[in-house]
């Protein structure tokens, strides 16, 4: 089923994007990558998009905003979001708000695919998948 299913990246560190997409390659899902919100939500990937994967320190438009643009504009796409900072506060919010599952860099393999599949296999606007 993965071979199907396009994740896209949104990330401003470029290889970071480079393994996360060698990565979920390898876990057989098709990969889109984009080094910011407004590129994302620029592209033609939106629509298609079975999960986001999105850092939540970006410029211009962070991780979280950009999950709440897309809910405001009505896309429900299961969200992981990625930080470099785990100590962050705003975690219990943030996954209150819906997003799937919210998780340190660097990234715990095993971790990240689980919350995948969870994402892919809830589908569209039914969120919540922590580990």
């Amino acid at each position: 089923m993965p071979e199907l299913t396009l994740i896209s990246v949104v990330d401003d560190d470029a290889p970071f994007r480079d393994s996360m997409r060698r990565l979920l390659k390898s876990h057989g899902y098709t990969v889109a990558v984009f080094p910011s919100a407004a590129e994302f939500l620029a592209s033609t990937q939106v629509r298609a998009t079975a999960c986001l994967v999105a850092d939540v320190q970006m410029p211009a438009m962070t991780g979280v905003e950009l999950y709440r643009h897309l809910l405001q504009t009505g896309y429900a796409i299961p969200t992981i979001l990625i930080t470099a900072h785990p100590e962050d506060q705003g975690k219990e919010h943030i996954l209150n708000m819906g997003v799937g599952c919210y998780l340190p860099k660097p990234v715990d393999e095993a971790v990240l695919i689980g919350c995948l599949r969870c994402a892919v296999s809830r589908g569209r606007g039914t969120l919540g998948c922590m580990p």
